[in-house]
Order: C-alpha cells, then sequence, then structure tokens
C-alpha cells in the first residue's frame, strides 16, 4: 500500500468538497480519478501530494515513498539544456560508474592480498551491487530513450527557458519517466501531446514499475492505461474496477441497481404505513400494525440515489442541403511567416462526411481549417449552398464584455428572450450562469456558451477546432452524440482520440507538409500508422540495444574479470621490474667479457657465456609474456 485515505473529509468553512472518502492505491496499481467539472479531482490530489490537510479522517502514506506530480499546466525553468538538465536526475547513477572506474584503477596499483587491496575490493564490491541495482550502465541510454520518445530526438540542445507552456510540461513529465518514482501522480497528462508521443507514452507507462494515479478527460488514454477507476461525485469517492469502457458499464449497472432497491424499499415502506394507518386503532389488529411499526422503525432506510446534474443536450441543424461536393482543395500551399506547412495538399470531401484532420503539433492543422472557412484561398473551393459554422478553440468570436444573455441575443434579435434561455439552458448553463460576463465564466462555462451560439448558425458544413478542450466527461459525450447524428458535414481537429474514434468516417494527415487522406474509420487508420511507427520504434530500440550492448561490454565487468585485470596489472608491473634486472646483469657481463683479464681466462669465458646465454632466453621470454599483457 502507498497511501491510503480513511474516513477522510475535506471543506473550506460551511463547503464540504470532500466527505468520507475511503479508498487505498497499492504498488503497482495503475488508477485513473474522473469526475465532473468541480467535483473535487485537484483537491483530492493536493490532499494525497500533503499540500492540503484532511479536516476529518486519516490519510496514510508508507513511509519513504516517492511520488512525482505533473501539473496541469506544469512550468519549468532552468537555464540548462533540455540534454544537460534531464543528466542531471541520473547524475547520481552516472557518479557510481565513475566512481567504480576510479576505484578499479587505484585497485590495479595494490599488490594483490595487501590491507588497501581488500578495502578497495570491498567498497567496488558494495558499489557494485548499487550500480547492478540500479541499471546505472545504461542510464545513459535511459535518458536518451525517454527525450527521443517523449518528442525532444532535435531538442537536446534547446534550453529550457526558451520553450512554450506546452513543451516545459512535456519536458517535466519526461524528467518524471526519467525519475522512476514510486507513485506517479498525473493531472491531465495527454493536454499538450501529439498522436506519436501519446502511443509511445502509453507503451512506456505500460511497463512503468511504479504505481500511477491518472486525472484525464482523455478517455482513449485512460482505457489503454489504467486498471481501477475511481469517481468522484455527490463528495464522495467510488471505485470500479477495469478501464474507463468497464467503469461506463458498471457504473450503470450500479446505479440501475441502487435506483431498484431504492424503489423497492420505497413500496415496502409504504405499504407498511398504509397498514398500520388503517389498522392501528383497530383492537382486532392493534398487534400486527403495532408489530409492523416497529419492523418500520427498525428498517435502514436507503437514502434516494444521486440524480448528476443533467449533461447538456447539444442539436445541430441547417436550413438547407449543400450540393455532393462541399469541399474541394487543389495544389494547397499555407504558409506561417516563413514556414512552409503545406505544399501541393490536395482534399476532396462529399456531403454528409465526417473528416478528422489530425497531425503532429506545428502542422499546421488549425491554419488548414481557419483557411477552410475564410474562403479566401484560391486553391480551395467550397460547393454550391455550403454554410459553415465555426467553433474556435479560444472562443475568440465571443465578447468577453457581453453577459451570457446578451452573448446569444443579440446575434439572434428574432429569438424570445424564452428561446434565448431555453437553448443556453439547454447547452448546460444554468439561471446563475444567465446574467454573469462572458470573461467571469469558467473555461468550461465558456466552451458551453461558445457551443450554443455555434449549433445556433446552423451551418450545413460543422468545422471545428478542439471541440473538447474545457469540457467534462459528460459534456464531451453530448457533443459526441449531437455531431453523429447530424446528417450534414463535420471537419474538425482533435487530440481527443476517443472522440475522433466516435465520429470520423475519414481521415487526413498533415505529414511532411502533404495532405494524405485515409478512407475509413478513426481506428483502421490508427492502425495503419501504428504498424508504421512500431517498425520505426523496433529499428530505433535494435540501435539503443547494439548501443547498450557496445557500452556494456565496454563498461561492465564481473568480479573475476577485475580480479583477473589486477592480477594482470600486477604480473606487468613484476615482468618490468624482472626485465630491468635481467637487462642489468646483461649488461654485467657483456662488460666482464670484454675485461682482457677475464678474455684470457677460457673457463671464466665459458662460464659467462652460457650464463649470457640464459640471460637472453629468460629476457625474450619476459618480453613474449609482457605482450601478451598490455
Amino acid at each position: 500500500m502507498l497511501f491510503s485515505f480513511n474516513q477522510v473529509s475535506f471543506g473550506y468553512d460551511d463547503n464540504l468538497i470532500l466527505k468520507d472518502v475511503n479508498f487505498a492505491v497499492n504498488e503497482g496499481e495503475r488508477v485513473g480519478l474522473i469526475g465532473a467539472n468541480g467535483e473535487g479531482k485537484t483537491t483530492l490530489i493536493k490532499l494525497v501530494l500533503g499540500q492540503l490537510d484532511a479536516t476529518y479522517g486519516q490519510i496514510i502514506k508508507k513511509s519513504g515513498v516517492k511520488i512525482g506530480y505533473l501539473e496541469q499546466s506544469g512550468g519549468y525553468e532552468s537555464n540548462n539544456t533540455v540534454y544537460q538538465e534531464a543528466l542531471l536526475v541520473v547524475r547520481e547513477k552516472l557518479n557510481a560508474v565513475e566512481k567504480l572506474n576510479a576505484l578499479a584503477l587505484r585497485l590495479s596499483n595494490e599488490l594483490e592480498g595487501s590491507h588497501e587491496y581488500a578495502v578497495l575490493s570491498a567498497k567496488m564490491e558494495s558499489l557494485n551491487k548499487y550500480i547492478a541495482a540500479n541499471d546505472c550502465y545504461n542510464a545513459e541510454v535511459k535518458v536518451k530513450t525517454v527525450l527521443n520518445g517523449m518528442g525532444f530526438e532535435n531538442g537536446y540542445d534547446q534550453v529550457i527557458d526558451t520553450m512554450s507552456g506546452g513543451e516545459k510540461t512535456r519536458f517535466k513529465l519526461a524528467r518524471l519517466l526519467i525519475e522512476e518514482p514510486d507513485l506517479l501522480v498525473l493531472d491531465e497528462p495527454t493536454n499538450h501531446l501529439d498522436i506519436k508521443t501519446l502511443y509511445w507514452l502509453e507503451e512506456y507507462l505500460s511497463t512503468f514499475k511504479g504505481a500511477i494515479f491518472i486525472v484525464s478527460h482523455d478517455r482513449y488514454f485512460l482505457d489503454k492505461i489504467i486498471n481501477r477507476t475511481l469517481e468522484i461525485e455527490n463528495r464522495g469517492v467510488c471505485a470500479f474496477s477495469g478501464n474507463y469502457s468497464k467503469y461506463k458499464i458498471l457504473k450503470a449497472a450500479k446505479v440501475e441497481l441502487e435506483q431498484k432497491e431504492y424503489e423497492k424499499q420505497q413500496e415496502e415502506i409504504a405499504k407498511l404505513e398504509d397498514y398500520i394507518a388503517r389498522n392501528l386503532v383497530r383492537a382486532s389488529t392493534t398487534k400486527m400494525a403495532q408489530s409492523r411499526r416497529t419492523k418500520l422503525e427498525k428498517m435502514d432506510v436507503l437514502q434516494k440515489p444521486y440524480v448528476p446534474p443533467k449533461p447538456p443536450k447539444f442539436l445541430f441543424t441547417y436550413d438547407i442541403s449543400p450540393y455532393e461536393r462541399v469541399l474541394n482543395i487543389n495544389n494547397l500551399t499555407l504558409t506561417a511567416g516563413e514556414k512552409t506547412l503545406i505544399q501541393g495538399g490536395n482534399l476532396s470531401l462529399t456531403r454528409g462526411k465526417k473528416l478528422a484532420i489530425v497531425g503532429e503539433n506545428g502542422t499546421g492543422k488549425s491554419t488548414l481549417i481557419k483557411a477552410i472557412s475564410s474562403g479566401k484561398n484560391s486553391a480551395i473551393e467550397l460547393g454550391r449552398f455550403v454554410r459553415i459554422a465555426v467553433y474556435d478553440q479560444e472562443h475568440a468570436n465571443l465578447n468577453l464584455e457581453n453577459t451570457v444573455l446578451a452573448e446569444l441575443w443579440e446575434r439572434h434579435v428574432g429569438f424570445t428572450q424564452t428561446e434565448v434561455r431555453s437553448a443556453l439552458a439547454r447547452c448546460g448553463l444554468c439561471e446563475e450562469d444567465i446574467p454573469k460576463q462572458v470573461k467571469s465564466l469558467s473555461g468550461g462555462e465558456r466552451a458551453k456558451l461558445a457551443l450554443c451560439v455555434f449549433e445556433s448558425e446552423r451551418g450545413n458544413v460543422l468545422i471545428l477546432d478542439e471541440p473538447t478542450n474545457h469540457l467534462d466527461l459528460p459534456a464531451r459525450e453530448s457533443l459526441e452524440g449531437a455531431l453523429k447524428t447530424f446528417d450534414g458535414t463535420v471537419i474538425f481537429v482533435s487530440h481527443d482520440r476517443y472522440f475522433i474514434s466516435a465520429i470520423a468516417d475519414c481521415v487526413v494527415e498533415i505529414e511532411d507538409k502533404k495532405l494524405n487522406f485515409y478512407e475509413g474509420d478513426y481506428e483502421s487508420y490508427n492502425q495503419t500508422k501504428k504498424r508504421l511507427l512500431e517498425t520505426a520504434a523496433e529499428q530505433r530500440r535494435e540501435e539503443e540495444r547494439r548501443a547498450y550492448e557496445v557500452n556494456k561490454q565496454a563498461s561492465f565487468r564481473s568480479k573475476q574479470e577485475r580480479a583477473e585485470e589486477v592480477r594482470r596489472k600486477n604480473r606487468a608491473k613484476q615482468i618490468e621490474a624482472d626485465i630491468c634486472r635481467v637487462e642489468e646483469q646483461e649488461n654485467y657481463i657483456n662488460c666482464q667479457l670484454s675485461n682482457p683479464e677475464v678474455l684470457s681466462d677460457y673457463t671464466k669465458v665459458a662460464a659467462l657465456s652460457a650464463e649470457l646465454e640464459e640471460l637472453k632466453r629468460e629476457l625474450d621470454a619476459l618480453y613474449e609474456e609482457y605482450e601478451t599483457l598490455i
């Protein structure tokens, strides 16, 4: 168990946000936390991190647990480059390898069996255990693997302080993956990731050794990663086994069961009360009535099941149908400043199609749909009777100084106030939101207002840029349903793969400045792209594996190998000393043989010559062995 909540409640003054919460997260678990906006997900995370203290109850954490936290807008400040900052995470591991190499060098200069030799050997043995346990030899390879996977393969030298907010959040996530904490707490981790990086992250997290606690609106991501779902609703937390799709099934069954049990008990209570009322005053039935009243008093009355607020309901309609061909793009070139985004792009779209535009960040998805909606580019031709309605992710078309009511009514002065209020209420804006200024609305409320304005335009071609941003899950699913049943044409950009999968029946990908069209739904496109990415990833892993093996062979030595190297170095030193000794004896004998007195004594000359011959043989043997050691 990493941490647990035991009857935890939290609130400010009389405003209770969480009440009697009980759950635990164990080692290795993958837990998703979901709930409508404003239900307390961020509050619960802060309680886990210790940034807030429980008002009541107890939060227990495992001693020494290491928690890594990614905020939803988790900026990062540093004057270092991406690679320099990432290496700081594994500096201790790299230092351990350097220290081991330094100890090995010192050991080679000590005589085997000496006290210093024994001390250094013990230190090396201890250090080698740490290195093996923490995979230190592979630390730098891991850094590069994570940075490449998180989209920094061409940005090692980029200074972190010069990056955008999204890039900083992405780097912070990469840094957390390199750190490998016991528990990863991730708040909307997919917000700033493109499809390629999402694929990599999902695969990487599937092998992550620690536990993961995720808050996310990305249902596709939740389905891939989590094995347990926690839902915050009505100040409580309920646990469901399985991923998000499994949660939807279990939640529906739970709500249905609770409602049936409540209704059944209410029927029983009504019958008991009716019997008591009719029979209590009769002498013949008083005892039976009293018995039923006792039963009623002892009954554990079920609370009426919580009914969550109704999600918004969107409805898209139009007045006139366009011709069959609604869009034709021929040899399109799009630029942003001096950067060419699309060159020679071609695309044709017929009435009723639902087209998802995908591609990596910065490839020009939003620029493309702006060009389509503006109608100012000669390479883009719209069909006859096409009426475009545009949803902008920045909500730039909203007047921030207007009230909510005025923002819609000023656009449609023919509406009655009742019609305007009804439209706003249907889109999820309640009575107290109506007099508010647009600038005071939350992100989710502003998105609902923008969608209400958008649907009132009655376009037969709907163009949407990141429509799920700021929407909670019920609102996203409501929007999905409305767009699926809409019989007009939809062109949209989204990072929400669940949303894309639910709506798109064709996909265009912006890649290498081209518009690559894929007929079929998102899943068929997804499989095609995944095969290509897996092939590229396999090639990259093979290169990394080879680099690792080379590094391992160059760096890793077993205890026996290190001992053998030390023995070899000691032997080489001994041979060097023996060679010096033999060469000195050889010089001495040669000096003797050049002495006239010695040369006149045949017996001495013969003895010295024999000794000299023996020294040469010894010297040759020493040199031959020395060559095998160096």
